[in-house]
């Protein structure tokens, strides 16, 4: 373990070179091109077997250790975010409205710096290792489910990722048995009124009054239909109805999001959507459609797994805490892996003013403290080599 800790710190300032690299090139969701070229041509000068355009645009490489034994699974995404860069860093995105804003950048630069390392250990290795690097995580239906379906997992004994968190002070490793991130659904609302002149609403039915009567109603889902210790969120995010101000809207748009953990509550909230919306729309004598978007679902960590790696982030140098965290709303397509392997997913701190990494995730201003992709490799190389040491958790 030591071995493994001490090429990860030589190695660091390549790790930094690597992200940086691929801050400035992002490439958005199923319009990725150039990074996987150059994830699949940095394995390739490892000798490792690599696999391209998985999934669409996913690439595996495996590492075949020394020794027989089973097979770890690592995974990293890569897409970037529709976001316009406000930081002022050296390495800012040189994409117009562009931007790795989420920190998929650090996760592969960590992972593939891990590969190397791990590619140096070969011969000591007990089993092999899978190195998926993931397209279009940030889009549904995302990449995994693909990358699943064309195979990325064959032969796979357990998987472990994580995320950088920047939320989170650097040196924290945070982990969550059972639902760590939630179900994230999506829909759209069309009220199909009667337009007319603002000045004779009695001969409208106003989608605008029906849109608004309907929003409030759909609030009263969760606060007054859910039980409060269960977990959900309603949220509608847009309402377009755009007109002249002398005009009354002929129909209005509604869309929004829907996270949850339980798959009755999301089905619960589904078709309590449609059942508000068509009894608001028949009281108001207008049609309407309704479409539900499922879209990942929760992500669910087992037990033994994330205790595992757990006890290991407790003993890697630099972490400072491991703690029990909250379940997060967001949602991350880690979950389909998760339902098709045993594993683990966890959170890296990056948190640090003083480098500037004090913005959430998704935010123009978005940075990390880069120290967090060491310790995020070296967590998930512990985890790796005790794994196929052992040959269980």
């Amino acid at each position: 373990m030591e071995k493994l800790y001490q090429l990860l710190d030589d190695a660091y300032n390549e790790m930094v070179d690597i992200r940086r690299y691929l801050h400035q090139h992002p490439e958005l969701s199923f319009e990725e091109v150039e990074t996987p070229k150059y994830i699949a041509e940095y394995h390739e000068k490892l000798g490792h077997e690599v696999r391209t355009e998985v999934g669409g645009r996913g690439v595996v490489a495996t590492l075949r250790g020394g020794k027989p034994g089973q097979t770890v699974a690592l995974r990293a995404d890569f897409d970037a975010l529709p976001i316009q860069e406000e930081t002022d860093v050296p390495y800012k995105s040189q994409v117009a409205g562009v931007m790795h804003a989420c920190g998929h950048d650090s996760h592969t630069a960590t992972l593939l710096v891990l590969a190397k390392v791990l590619n140096k250990m070969k011969d000591e290795i007990e089993g092999n290792v899978v190195f998926i690097h993931q397209h279009a995580e940030e889009v549904l239906p995302g990449g995994a489910i693909a990358m699943i379906e064309d195979g990325c997992l064959d032969g796979v004994d357990v998987i472990f990722g994580q995320h950088i968190w920047s939320t989170e002070p650097v040196g924290t490793i945070e982990y969550r048995t059972g639902p760590i991130m939630a179900a994230a659904d999506f829909f759209k609302i069309k009220i199909q009124g009667k337009g007319g002149h603002g000045s004779q609403p009695h001969h409208t039915r106003d989608s605008v009054v029906i849109g608004a009567q309907l929003v409030g109603s759909l609030q009263q889902i969760v606060s007054r239909r859910i039980d409060p210790l269960d977990t959900a969120v309603l949220s509608v995010g847009s309402f377009e109805a755009k007109n002249a101000p002398n005009v009354i809207a002929d129909t209005a748009l509604l869309s929004g999001t829907v996270r949850t953990f339980k798959e009755s509550t999301r089905e619960y909230i589904e078709q309590e959507i449609e059942r508000i919306t068509k009894g608001t729309c028949a009281a108001s004598d207008v049609e309407y459609t309704y479409e539900y978007q499922k879209g990942y679902p929760a992500t669910t960590n087992p037990k033994e797994e994330t205790e595992f790696v757990m006890e290991l982030a407790k003993n890697v140098p630099g972490v400072t805490a491991v703690k029990e965290c909250a379940p997060q709303m967001g949602g991350e397509d880690f979950a389909y892996y998760l339902q098709h392997v045993k594993g683990a997913f966890f959170f890296t701190g990056a948190h640090n003013p003083e480098v500037g990494a004090v913005y959430p995730h998704h935010h123009p201003k978005f940075n990390i403290d880069e120290r967090g992709m060491l310790l995020a490799a070296k967590t998930l190389g512990a985890a790796t080599l005790t794994y196929l040491e052992k040959g269980s958790c």
